[in-house]
C-alpha cells in the first residue's frame, strides 16, 4: 500500500489532462491539487475515487464536488464524473478576462471529446449569458453549447423547459461616426402659406 501523500501524488498525475471549457490553454500544462477527505487509488482498474468536500485544481479551473471520480482509459485520456449537490465548475476563458461558471448534480468532463456535460437542474454562466435546463453539453472543439429540457416525470405534465438569457454582443472593431450637429430649424415668413 501506498502512504496517503503518494496516493494523492498519483491520483493528481491521473488527473493532469483535464478538458477544459472554453479553456484557457495553458491550465492543461498546470499541476493539478486536490483536495478531499478520503481518496482511494485502484490502479489495475485505473480508477481513482475522492470523498468528501473534494476541490480539484488545475490552473484556472475549479471543480468542486462531494465526490469526484476519475477514469483512465488504455490511451491515456480521462473522464472524470463529479457528484455534489451541487457540483460546481469554474474556468478562464482563453485571452479574455471572463469565466465560465458552471453547476449540476452530476458534472462530467472528457479530456479525449473535450466536452463538459452538466446534468441535473444544470446551469451554465458565461459573463451575463444564463443558460438552464437539465442537461448542458459544452463542447471546447466547436464552443457550441447544447441544451436539453429533460422529460417531465408525469407523462400528463407539460414538458420541462430550458430557459436561456442571452445578452447581445457588442461589436468593438467597429467605430462609429459621431451623429452630425443636427441643424436648428427656424421660422422662415417666406415659407408662410399665402394670406
Amino acid at each position: 500500500m501506498y502512504p496517503q501523500k503518494n496516493k494523492l501524488l498519483l491520483a493528481a498525475l491521473l488527473l493532469c489532462c483535464a478538458p477544459a471549457c472554453l479553456a484557457e490553454r495553458a491550465d492543461r500544462d498546470k499541476p493539478v491539487h486536490l483536495e478531499a477527505d478520503q481518496v482511494l487509488i485502484d490502479d489495475a482498474k485505473h480508477i481513482s475515487t475522492f470523498i468528501g468536500k473534494v476541490q480539484f485544481t488545475q490552473g484556472t479551473m475549479l471543480i468542486r464536488g462531494d465526490k469526484i471520480v476519475v477514469v483512465e482509459d488504455a490511451e491515456g485520456f480521462k473522464h472524470g464524473t463529479a457528484y455534489g449537490n451541487t457540483a460546481s465548475y469554474r474556468q478562464k476563458r482563453e485571452g479574455l478576462d471572463e469565466y465560465v461558471d458552471g453547476y449540476g448534480e452530476r458534472i462530467e468532463y472528457d479530456t479525449r471529446a473535450e466536452t463538459v456535460d452538466f446534468y441535473g437542474q444544470a446551469r451554465v454562466v458565461r459573463d451575463l449569458d444564463d443558460v438552464r435546463g437539465e442537461h448542458i453539453t459544452y463542447s471546447q472543439k466547436t464552443e457550441i453549447f447544447q441544451v436539453h429540457s429533460g422529460a417531465a416525470a408525469d407523462t400528463s405534465a407539460l414538458p420541462k423547459r430550458v430557459h436561456a438569457v442571452l445578452q447581445p454582443k457588442h461589436k468593438t472593431d467597429a467605430v462609429k461616426p459621431p451623429a452630425p450637429d443636427a441643424l436648428p430649424i427656424k421660422h422662415s415668413d417666406t415659407l408662410s402659406p399665402a394670406e
